[in-house]
């Protein structure tokens, strides 16, 4: 196969907010569907790229955050491609379970207070489960590359591995102020929430061992891989930080004006 292109989607302004388009010869693979009601931007970004909703054959959800998993429901009606996620996420996908938040940074409780990241979407069960370490080859949607596990951001998170050398990693990393934002985007950093850093930093490092060159995340980037080894070693010395519940930290019920930009 050749060598597939990478689109980045904007779904909020700044980098803040993205997914990713993988186009290949005969396939064309959705990394990630953004936040609810983000399906009018990714049909923009096909058909700025010659492409519609049916020429989908894959959407992957790299974890159950709703910035992520937000349009996976709608999108699957839209485009009728099978949804590939892990079963370590499989409760917050069908909406049984309240998701609960590690907090990476100080301003986290406060993100979290906002209401944005507990915004809630349509439940879904994905077509295509992967159970403990599993990898899936994507050569049958068109894509040189493989889906597999990489915990350490969520319990399920779920990483696209390119044999162009490319990456596209969720939130196992972030780079930029302002996620993703308007400075140091070449700079990687944590993401405002992750479960265990130490096994973040270990899937990171394999990854560049392994040979990737570039990794695409949801927030800023892309990164290089020396850029993601220096951010890897730093996680070693980290533990989890203190864990939320949206309803214990008492949320906002509302969506956020930061949600509200990109309406």
């Amino acid at each position: 196969m050749s060598t597939p292109s990478i689109v980045t989607i904007p779904i909020l302004p700044f980098g803040m907010v993205h997914c990713h388009l993988v186009i290949g010869e005969t396939g064309c693979v959705l990394v990630d569907t953004g936040t609810p009601g983000s399906e009018g931007k990714i049909e923009r970004a096909l058909k700025e790229n010659g492409r519609g909703f049916r020429d989908v054959t894959l959407i992957v959800i790299t974890h159950a955050h709703t910035d992520h998993a937000g349009s996976a429901a709608r999108l699957r009606e839209l485009t009728g491609a099978p949804i590939l996620a892990h079963a370590g996420d499989l409760d917050y996908y069908e909406r049984r379970k309240e998701m609960t938040y590690c907090v990476a940074h100080w301003w986290g409780p406060l993100f979290l207070r906002s209401g944005v990241p507990g915004e809630p979407y349509l439940p879904f069960t994905p077509d295509i489960l992967l159970q403990d370490s599993a990898s899936f080859d994507l050569s049958g949607y068109g894509i040189d590359g493989r889906a597999r596990h990489t915990p350490g951001h969520t319990a399920g998170s779920v990483s696209v591995e390119l044999t162009s050398g490319d990456a596209l990693v969720g939130d196992l990393v972030a780079s930029g102020v302002l996620l993703g934002g308007i400075m140091r985007k070449t700079h990687a950093m944590r993401p405002p929430f992750e479960d265990d850093p130490k096994a973040v930093g270990a899937e990171l490092m394999g990854m560049v061992d392994a040979g990737m060159q570039r990794f695409h995340m949801g927030h800023g980037g892309p990164l290089a891989a020396e850029e993601v080894r220096r951010h890897a070693h730093s996680l070693q010395v980290l533990g989890p930080g203190r864990r939320y519940g949206m309803k214990a930290i008492g949320c906002a019920c509302s969506r956020s004006k930061l949600m509200q930009i990109a309406d």
